[in-house]
């Protein structure tokens, strides 16, 4: 079997890391301990030789990783099986997949079948790396959507060219729970990975890179907001931290929120729409696609439903609290004076709980 070889580039976001944290930050390896692994191995190089788990790297390092012959778990001989994906555009040098929930985009360490390459093999995929030819941009394997997948080398490295130089218009819808003063805002906050939780990201963190996400709000829905946000960078988890970071994280995130009330079993996130000049006609592509249908709630009654049910409960939890414990006269603050009540504290403005990250850019009309 044919050996199969991963050139990673070193960017300036990644000056002195340290090597096996590099590689334990790649998709393709997926965690440290197996990033340690292939180095004991000897299966990594940088600029052609061997360094411990401890180098320092410096921008513009080749790191290369020559997978095992035998089969490994972060790659393997992508093979058709009897999957399908919807296609809704194609011509001879891309096409644009609607990635269902529960699919992993490529072949990882853990995923070696039923992936989106697999499904779209026979399709004539080329361009990047072996384990995951065509795929010029991820979704995360619990959201649905838009997926845009090259079938030319040279179409590959000019639609990540171009996904690099922002001209690739991606929006998503989201599900978040409460509700932005705004009707709509931009978070700019770097993106890295979480220090303790490998496999998750935060705000800051290990090697952030800048990362901006702007949104609008299309409806509110009690104690919930459906959102259209839009990529301008495109790191990891981007859209489920960005939103967590400004206290509203995306609803049935497992990993971010830990919580499901609406019982979605995934995080409510879908890539509904892409919008791009192809790359070599030069025709403005618009590819839309619709929420699937387990994702599709009727939303006024969604929306009424929920502020119902919320407002029960915090009547019910008022009527607890003046039944526990009911003040004495003796027990009561003094009136205040005329005028401005000075035994008032003033209430202190509401502040996101990642500070400036949260720009409103339009006061809500209602």
């Amino acid at each position: 079997m044919t050996r199969l070889l991963s050139r990673f580039i070193v960017g300036p976001e990644d000056q002195g890391v340290r090597l096996d944290t590099f590689l334990g930050a790649r998709e393709a390896v997926g965690s440290r301990s197996h990033a340690v692994s292939l180095l004991q191995k000897g299966a990594v190089t940088v600029g052609g030789r061997v360094h411990p788990k401890s180098y320092r790297l410096s921008t513009g390092d080749s790191v290369e990783v020559a997978w095992p012959a035998e089969g490994s778990e972060a790659v393997g001989e992508a093979v058709s099986f009897s999957l399908t994906v919807p296609v809704l555009f194609e011509d001879a040098w891309l096409l644009v997949a609607d990635k269902p929930a529960g699919m992993v985009v490529h072949p990882s360490r853990g995923h070696n079948a039923d992936t989106l390459v697999h499904a779209l093999r026979n399709r004539g995929l080329a361009g990047g790396e072996p384990f995951r030819p065509g795929i010029v941009h991820r979704l995360d394997r619990e959201t649905s959507g838009l997926l845009i997948v090259a079938k030319d080398a040279g179409v590959h490295r000019r639609l990540q060219q171009m996904i690099r130089d922002r001209r690739v218009d991606r929006r998503y819808l989201a599900l978040i729970h409460g509700n932005p003063a705004g009707a709509s805002g931009t978070i700019d906050a770097p993106v890295g990975r979480d220090p303790v939780r490998r496999k998750t990201m935060v705000v800051g963190g290990v090697a952030a890179r800048p990362a901006v996400t702007h949104f609008e709000v299309l409806e509110r829905l009690g104690d919930f907001t459906l959102v259209e946000a839009r990529l301008e960078t495109g790191r990891t988890h981007q859209i489920r931290v960005h939103f967590l970071a400004i206290g509203h994280p995306v609803v049935g995130d497992p990993v971010y929120a830990r919580r499901d009330p609406l019982g979605a079993g995934r995080q409510f996130l879908h890539s509904r729409r892409l919008t791009f000049l192809h790359p070599v006609t030069g025709v403005e592509l618009v590819v839309e696609s619709t929420l699937p249908p387990i994702s599709r709630p009727r939303w006024s009654e969604l929306g009424r439903r929920v502020g119902i049910a919320q407002a029960d409960r915090r009547r019910a939890i008022r009527r607890s609290r003046r039944r526990a414990w009911r003040p004495s006269p003796q027990s009561r603050p003094p009136r205040a004076a005329a005028g401005r009540n000075r035994l008032a504290p003033r209430r202190a403005p509401r502040a996101s709980c990642a500070g400036d990250l949260l720009q409103e850019q339009v006061d809500d009309p209602g």
